[in-house]
C-alpha cells in the first residue's frame, strides 16, 4: 500500500478503496462486475500488505454474506458492486439491518433496469438504495461528486458503519468512478478513525441488543469469549427469536429510529452561491460538475443561481432542502434517473409549480449547457 500522501493522479474506485484501508477496513468479499471491478482489483492487491483478506465469492449474495460474517469477528469490512449485483445483494443488506451488522456497500451505477448499459453513466439506484430490501429499516446513503470526496466519504461512511452498526451505501456512479483526478489525501494521523462500541460486562451478563441512551447496542467480536444468537428474525434483547408483539414493536421502533439524534452529523452537503440564490439547483453525484459550473454561467448572465450538492442521500436531508428554498423563484433537480431526488424535494417544498426536473437516462451526461438553458427559460418568465 501507498504511502505517498502527495499529489497523485487517481481514479474514483481507487480513492474510494484506498480510503477504506486507510479506515481500518481489512476484509473484502465480492464479485466483479464493471464499473466497480477497480475497487476488487485494488483489495486483492493491497490488503494482504496490510494484513487483510479478500476473497472473490461466487456470487454477490455470497460475498455480502462473507462480508456480514466477517464484520461479527469483529473486522472493518466492505464490498464493491454495480447495479445487478446491488439487486442480489438485498436479502443479506436486509439481514445487516435487522442484525445491526456494520458493513459498508459501494455501488458504482450503471444504466439499468437489468444488465442495461455497463459502461454508461446512470443514478437509478437512489431508491433501491433506501427502499431495496423489504420492510422497514435504517440505512445511510452518501454520494461523491469527485476523486478526493470519494476518499473523503468512504473514511466518513466506514465511520458511520462502526458507530452506527448499520449497513452504509456508498452510491458512486459510473463517472466519478471511472474519472481520473488530481488528489491530495489527508495525512493518515489526521483521519478521524471510529470503532464500534465493544460490551462493557462480563460474557454472561452481555446482551447483544441492550441500549442505553445512545439507542446503539454495544457489540462483541465473535472468537473473543463472549456467545451471542445473531438472526433475521425478530428478536429479543438477548438475540434469541420472540413471537411476543411488545417486544417486537420496541426492537422494532429503535431500529428504525436510531439514527434520529445523530440527523446532523449524518446529513453531508456542500453549497455554492446560495447566498443570494433566487434560483437554486440540487444534485448528487456526477451531475454536481455539470451544475457548478451552469451556476457560474447564469451568474455572468444576470440570473442568481445558486448550487446544493446533497453528500447525503439518506437520510434525506429535508430540514437543509427546506431551508435553502425556501424563498426560491425556482428549484431545479438534474439527475440522471426520471426523478428520484425531485420526489424528495417536492415532498419537503410541496409546491410542483417551482420544481423543474431535469433529466436525461440515455447513458449520457447533463451538459452545463443543457442547465444552464433550462435556468435561464424560467428565469426568462419570472
Amino acid at each position: 500500500m501507498t504511502t505517498d500522501r502527495k499529489a497523485r493522479l487517481l481514479q474514483g474506485n481507487q480513492a474510494c478503496s484506498q480510503a477504506a484501508i486507510d479506515a481500518g477496513v481489512r476484509f473484502y468479499a465480492g464479485y466483479p462486475i464493471t464499473p466497480s471491478t477497480e475497487i476488487a482489483e485494488f483489495m486483492a492487491e493491497e490488503l494482504p500488505k496490510v494484513g487483510g483478506k479478500f476473497i472473490q465469492m461466487e456470487d454477490e449474495i455470497g460475498g455480502m454474506g462473507a462480508v456480514l460474517g466477517a464484520a461479527l469477528t469483529g473486522l472493518k469490512t466492505i464490498t464493491a458492486t454495480s447495479g445487478p449485483g446491488f439487486s442480489l445483494k438485498q436479502e443479506n443488506i436486509g439481514f445487516a439491518a435487522m442484525t445491526e451488522i456494520p458493513c459498508v456497500i459501494v455501488n458504482v451505477q450503471r444504466m439499468g433496469p437489468s444488465t442495461g448499459g455497463p459502461t454508461a453513466p446512470a443514478q437509478g439506484d437512489v431508491m433501491q438504495a433506501r427502499w431495496g430490501t423489504h420492510g422497514d429499516h435504517p440505512v445511510i446513503t452518501l454520494s461523491p461528486a469527485s476523486v478526493l470526496e470519494s476518499y473523503e466519504l468512504t473514511v466518513k461512511a466506514v465511520n458511520f458503519a462502526e458507530k452506527f452498526r448499520v449497513p452504509v451505501i456508498l452510491l458512486l456512479d459510473e463517472v466519478i468512478g471511472h474519472m481520473r483526478e488530481k488528489v491530495v489525501l489527508p495525512d493518515i494521523n489526521e483521519l478521524e478513525i471510529v470503532t464500534r462500541k465493544k460490551p462493557d460486562v462480563p460474557p454472561a451478563e452481555y446482551k447483544p441488543y441492550q441500549t442505553d441512551e445512545t439507542k446503539i447496542p454495544a457489540m462483541a467480536d465473535f472468537g473473543s469469549g463472549y456467545r451471542w444468537h445473531v438472526t433475521g428474525l425478530c428478536h429479543d434483547e438477548s438475540g434469541a427469536p420472540t413471537g411476543k408483539s411488545a417486544i417486537i414493536e420496541k426492537q422494532l421502533n429503535r431500529l428504525f429510529t436510531k439514527l434520529d439524534a445523530y440527523y446532523d452529523e449524518l446529513t453531508l452537503y456542500k453549497t455554492f452561491m446560495t447566498e443570494d440564490a433566487e434560483h437554486l439547483i440540487i444534485t448528487f453525484g456526477c451531475t454536481t460538475r455539470s451544475a457548478a459550473e451552469a451556476v457560474e454561467t447564469l451568474r455572468t448572465q444576470g440570473v442568481k443561481a445558486g448550487l446544493l450538492q446533497l453528500q447525503t442521500v439518506w437520510p434525506f436531508p429535508e430540514a437543509t432542502v427546506e431551508l435553502l428554498c425556501r424563498d426560491k423563484e425556482a428549484v431545479y433537480v438534474p439527475e440522471l434517473n426520471w426523478g428520484q431526488i425531485r420526489g424528495e424535494v417536492q415532498k419537503v417544498i410541496r409546491d410542483k409549480e417551482r420544481l423543474i426536473g431535469i433529466n436525461k437516462i440515455n447513458g449520457e451526461l447533463i451538459t452545463p449547457q443543457e442547465i444552464t438553458i433550462k435556468v435561464q427559460e424560467v428565469a426568462n418568465r419570472c
